[in-house]
């Protein structure tokens, strides 16, 4: 039986989900023109994207969107690491958008040309929200990182009072 917490989520990790998973399943059968372009755009914002030939930017970028949609949509996936992962791909979009020339005017709001780019921002409302969400309910990014168990006493150890 699906938890309280899972259903209150599910409406956004579906919205969200599904139309990430689109995307990438989209961009599988990018033509390396059609990648450059999308590689040149995400470079001006991000420089290292711009080291690896169009082909495999466009592919990895597609594989990319993909895992992220599939992840949002499987429930067994923790809201906590779905909403990381939205927080991290929506943060290079919105990247994107503020560094790029043309797509704002100064003040942030958005041209013709951003309108594309910054109405992606719902994506890190999403992601602030599946966070915000998994941390009240006690399922927060620190519960996803094993806890290691100490042999001795542990605040010793984090003070630096036993030695290896």
């Amino acid at each position: 039986m699906p938890s309280a917490a899972n259903l209150r989520r599910a409406p956004v990790r579906i919205a969200a989900g599904a139309f990430i998973l689109n995307s990438g399943i989209g961009k599988l059968a990018l033509d390396d023109e059609s990648a450059a372009g999308m590689q040149g755009m995400a470079a001006g914002a991000i420089p290292p994207v711009g080291m690896v030939s169009p082909g495999v930017f466009g592919k990895a970028l597609a594989g990319a969107e993909i895992a992220l949609g599939a992840a949002l949509l499987a429930p067994i996936v923790p809201a906590a690491a779905a909403g990381a992962g939205l927080a991290a791909f929506s943060a290079g979009l919105l990247t994107m958008y503020v560094r790029t020339p043309g797509m704002h005017d100064g003040a942030l709001r958005p041209t013709e040309q951003g309108i594309g780019i910054a109405k992606d921002s719902w994506l890190l409302g999403i992601a602030a929200s599946l966070l915000i969400d998994a941390g009240l309910s006690g399922e927060g990014i620190t519960t996803l990182i094993p806890r290691r168990s100490c042999s001795t006493d542990c605040d010793a150890v984090v003070d630096g009072a036993v030695e290896a």
